[in-house]
């Protein structure tokens, strides 16, 4: 395989940081975003040293419309080309949507969907334009069913979902892959942000982000377009085909509820 650069969003924990571990274990030159530059410049010299590869960071936080922006000038100004994209910056919030406040749900959105739309688009042309590379978008379980207390959220995944699944099939014929890795419960930051205004007494188990990117990133690798890492994550991403939509709403509003 040829030196490919990589840039991964919200790379500074979690399975952002792990697929970037990923990643530079196959000598991929990386580009890491997130908002914690000391988190970023640590893993920058881990991985420089460990498989001595080029690694950039760009400090950026999406949940400002102007990041995507800035990211790609920030590239292009250092003579950079992006082969392959991975869409890992994402957050939740646990609670009613009419509880929760507005402006930090419209983030998720922003995060969630219009970053990762804005990304996908400013840089998939020149991937078109070489006939090579790749976009992973890592959406969640959560796309697959209707989310009661994490309502946007949910639904954010479920956009994710349908325009990774809808990519896929565009770029078919091409030498593009778009991968969507689609987690559960898994052991990161995610949780601590989501409930931050209140912990949760019951914890579901969870996979280790490790775990988790290493099966995104070899579904990736293998051209799979839709990514579940466990077997009970298979099961819940086709719960609804088996039981009513009501039934699994009801379902998951009970999970979500905050004790």
């Amino acid at each position: 395989m040829n030196t490919e650069t990589v840039l991964v969003t919200g790379a500074s924990s979690g399975i952002g940081l792990e697929l970037a571990k990923c990643f530079a274990a196959e000598k991929c030159d990386l580009i890491l975003t997130a908002r914690n530059r000391d988190a970023l410049e640590k893993l920058a010299v881990e991985l420089r040293r460990e498989h001595g590869i080029k690694v950039e960071i760009i400090i950026a936080d999406l949940s400002q419309p102007e990041s995507p922006q800035k990211i790609i000038s920030e590239i292009k100004g250092r003579g950079i080309s992006v082969d392959v994209l991975v869409n890992n910056a994402g957050f939740g919030l646990h609670g009613a949507f009419s509880e929760l406040p507005l402006k930090r749900q419209l983030e998720i959105v922003q995060v969630n969907i219009a970053a990762l739309v804005e990304l996908t688009g400013l840089f998939l042309p020149d991937m078109l334009r070489r006939n090579r590379g790749g976009i992973l978008n890592v959406g969640s379980v959560a796309g697959f069913v209707p989310g009661p207390h994490m309502a946007v959220y949910y639904a954010s995944k479920a956009f994710v979902l349908s325009f990774s699944e809808s990519l896929h099939e565009e770029l078919r014929g091409t030498k593009i892959q778009v991968t969507n890795l689609c987690p559960g419960p898994t052991e990161s930051n995610f949780s601590n942000v989501a409930r931050s205004h209140r912990a949760r007494q019951a914890q579901a188990k969870k996979m280790s982000a490790a775990e988790v990117a290493r099966i995104g990133h070899r579904d990736f690798r293998a051209g799979v377009h839709i990514s579940l890492p466990g077997v009970i994550n298979k099961i819940s991403a086709f719960a609804p085909r088996v039981f009513p939509r009501g039934v699994v709403r009801r379902l998951i509003g009970r999970y979500n509820k905050l004790k």
